[in-house]
C-alpha cells in the first residue's frame, strides 16, 4: 500500500495526486511535440475538474501557468503562452495599508471618519453645505443609537469639528433633524410588518 508520507509533494492540491503524477509523466517524455500534446490534453483536464475557472479573467493562461507550476519550472513544451517566471509564484504580494488612526469616539466608528476627511477636501459651496448636514445628521443618529437619551445640535457639531480637526463647521441656518424625529423612525424600522405577498396559509382555505 503507498502512503502519502512516501508520495511526491503535492504542490496544488485541488487537482489531486492524479493530474499531479500524468504531470510528473510528461515531463520524463522525450518527444517535445508529444509531450507538449499530452500538456494540452492535462490542461483540458484541469479545466473540466474546475469548471468555475471558466468565467474569470484569462482562465486558460492561469491553467498553464499551474501546469508548470506544478511541474517544478521542469516541463519543457510549445505552450500558447509564455511560462512565468518561477519567483513570480513564489512573491508575496504586496500588504494593504491598514487604517490605524484612533478612534476618537469609538460609537460613530471607522468609515465615518474617513467620509469627514474627504469632506475637508471639497471646495466652499452648497454641495459641501449639504454633504456636511449629511454628515451630521448621521452622527446624531449614531449618538442616539448608542445613547438613548436626547442629544443637542451643540454636541454633535463639537463632535463634528473634533472628527475633522475643526474643518468642518454647520452654518447657522443648518437645522439637524430633531431627536423625536429619528427615534420615531428608528421605531417604525424595528416594528414594520412584512408586506403579504398573498401566500397566507388562511388565505384560500375552503370552508369546511
Amino acid at each position: 500500500m503507498e502512503y502519502n508520507t512516501t508520495r511526491g509533494p503535492l504542490l496544488i492540491s485541488e487537482y489531486g495526486r492524479n493530474i499531479q503524477k500524468m504531470i510528473d509523466y510528461i515531463t520524463t517524455i522525450e518527444d517535445r511535440e508529444k509531450r507538449t500534446k499530452a500538456a494540452k490534453f492535462i490542461v483540458n483536464v484541469m479545466s473540466q475538474m474546475h469548471p468555475q475557472v471558466r468565467d474569470t479573467v484569462d482562465y486558460k493562461h492561469k491553467l498553464w501557468d499551474h501546469l508548470f507550476f506544478m511541474s517544478d519550472f521542469h516541463l519543457d513544451v510549445d505552450p500558447p503562452y509564455p511560462p512565468p517566471p518561477p519567483l513570480t509564484l513564489s512573491t508575496k504580494p504586496e500588504r494593504i495599508p491598514y487604517h490605524n488612526k484612533e478612534i476618537q469616539f469609538r460609537h460613530y466608528g471607522k468609515n465615518i471618519a474617513l467620509i469627514i476627511e474627504k469632506a475637508t477636501e471639497y471646495e466652499e459651496g452648497p454641495e459641501k453645505d449639504a454633504l456636511v448636514k449629511t454628515i451630521a445628521n448621521h452622527l446624531k443618529k449614531s449618538y442616539l443609537n448608542w445613547n438613548r437619551e436626547s442629544v443637542t445640535d451643540e454636541l454633535i457639531e463639537d463632535h463634528l469639528k473634533a472628527l475633522s480637526a475643526d474643518k468642518l463647521k454647520l452654518h447657522e441656518a443648518i437645522k439637524l433633524t430633531t431627536t423625536n424625529d429619528i427615534l420615531a423612525r428608528n421605531k417604525k424600522r424595528k416594528f414594520i410588518k412584512p408586506k403579504d405577498n398573498g401566500n397566507s396559509t388562511l388565505k384560500g382555505r375552503k370552508k369546511m
